[in-house]
């Protein structure tokens, strides 16, 4: 890619992405609020690093963000502003679409283009290079980002306009969040009828017709009461909320999803925003 990339972020996933960008020679530099987390990655990979958002955005050519909420995408895509023209936002934080189109408008009258590009996977996904990555905005320079996500997903779909690929990503979420929670029941019930764990993980995970990706992933966890970190309380709380937010604003009722933002609201004020969605058994267990 002859175009300079610049990662913005380096949580848990925009570290591995960033990590799967350079490997593939993809990335010129990262900056990251916490200085010694971006220093830390160039001298483990050889990127650049930048002290401020100004510098990452006026060197680079493409600039990618994968930030925790709304408030820190305005944050930072505020101190880009100045600098947009003839840029490309990728933004691949999970935020409320109204927040999103609303800064790529912005972007767009300052001479730049910008494109949410919300990922479906978690850690271990992407540290296996499999992310799906979900794209809403102009056509325009859509060859260019799915040739950039290539270095880290296996899947890269074009869903729409501005704001289209964070819909997307809202429904997948919906989804999970609700699934986990019918997961945990169905872990505890089958464990209040005597049946040995064997069993249980065997149904949910090898014969279920809801079997996935997601039950061979955290019933294991939910089992063995190891709630590491690969998609945090604090990040599913976050998007059902949105999730709340965008259903209350088209009117749709979201009955399932409804009781699993209880579940994890619970979870958070409990002391466990830090741990993985499978602890979401807890609540079931009273642990």
């Amino acid at each position: 890619m002859e175009k300079k990339v610049v990662l913005i972020g380096l949580g848990i996933m925009g570290y591995r992405i960033a990590a799967n960008f350079k490997k593939a020679g993809m990335l010129n530099g990262v900056f990251d609020r916490k200085i010694e987390k971006a220093e830390a990655f160039s001298k483990q990979f050889g990127s650049e690093f930048y002290k401020d958002i100004e510098s990452a955005v006026k060197s680079n050519d493409v600039i990618v963000t994968m930030l925790y909420d709304d408030s820190s995408v305005i944050d930072v895509y505020s101190k880009a502003m100045d600098y947009a023209a003839g840029k490309i936002f990728v933004d691949m934080s999970t935020i409320s679409p109204e927040t999103s189109i609303r800064v790529s408008k912005d972007i767009e009258s300052k001479g730049g283009e910008m494109y949410d590009a919300p990922v479906i996977g978690t850690s271990v996904v992407v540290e296996k290079k499999g992310l799906t990555v979900l794209i809403g905005g102009p056509r325009d320079n859509v060859g260019l980002i799915e040739e950039l996500m290539g270095a880290t997903a296996t899947s890269v779909v074009y869903v729409g306009p501005n704001g289209s690929g964070l819909y997307a990503k809202l429904v997948n979420n919906l989804f999970l969040g609700s699934y986990m929670e019918a997961l945990a029941e169905a872990v505890r019930f089958g464990r209040s009828t005597g049946l040995d764990d064997n069993v249980i993980s065997s149904v949910l995970i090898k014969y279920s017709s809801a079997r996935s990706p997601t039950s061979e992933l955290k019933v294991p966890k939910m089992m063995a009461g190891d709630h590491s970190t690969q998609f945090s309380v604090k990040n599913m709380l976050k998007d059902l909320e949105i999730i709340e937010d965008t259903a209350r604003r088209k009117s749709v009722p979201i009955p399932s999803a409804s009781i699993a933002l209880q579940f994890y609201r619970y979870l958070a004020s409990s002391g466990h925003s830090e741990e993985d969605i499978s602890s979401i058994y807890k609540v079931l267990t009273g642990s």
